[in-house]
């Protein structure tokens, strides 16, 4: 069995996924740290020098080489719902939860990071509001449930996963 995140960004997926995979024995996987390490830069300089196609593309590409994962947490990037072959693909590895915070808290946690490069605007919390009025029917279409990150805490947010999957900690 797979868990599957996807939410926005800075709604916890990595934080989360990798307390969850500790406290299954499950492996952690995230989707942009496996793009970067395949294609050597970060996932900043992919949009930049080859462009977003070509960095869903990839995502496309990575998940279908996850099809026989097993025993995973698997972190995704937050505009991977955007293709709907991904979200086919991302409800074939496992179960799906959507971790989901609010406009302003995301724009709290991301403070001045500037490796978000769909967040280079002057008005970084319009544009988190415009990109979610695009994504947040798509998170909640693929998802089988909600996980709300308001707190900010992934232990918590492990938790509500963990009970609502019914797994117990090993």
């Amino acid at each position: 069995m797979n868990i599957v995140l996807i939410g926005f960004m800075g709604s916890g997926k990595t934080a989360t996924g990798r307390l969850l995979a500790k406290q299954l024995d499950y492996r952690f996987i995230d989707t942009d740290q496996l793009i970067e390490q395949k294609n050597g830069m970060t996932v900043a300089n992919i949009f930049d020098r080859k462009g977003e196609a070509f960095f869903r593309q990839q995502e496309t590409e990575l998940l279908k080489q996850l099809c026989g994962a097993d025993n995973s947490v698997i972190a995704t990037g937050g505009g991977i719902v955007l293709s709907a072959e991904n979200r086919s693909l991302l409800q074939n590895l496992g179960s799906v939860i959507y971790l989901q915070a609010d406009p302003p808290e995301i724009l709290k946690r991301l403070g001045t990071d500037q490796t978000r490069p769909l967040l280079h605007k002057e008005d970084r919390l319009a544009e988190i509001h415009k990109m979610l009025a695009v994504r947040q029917p798509l998170y909640l279409a693929a998802a089988e449930c909600i996980i709300n990150t308001f707190t900010g805490q992934p232990e918590k947010s492990a938790e509500q996963i963990r009970q609502l999957l019914k797994i117990e900690v090993r």
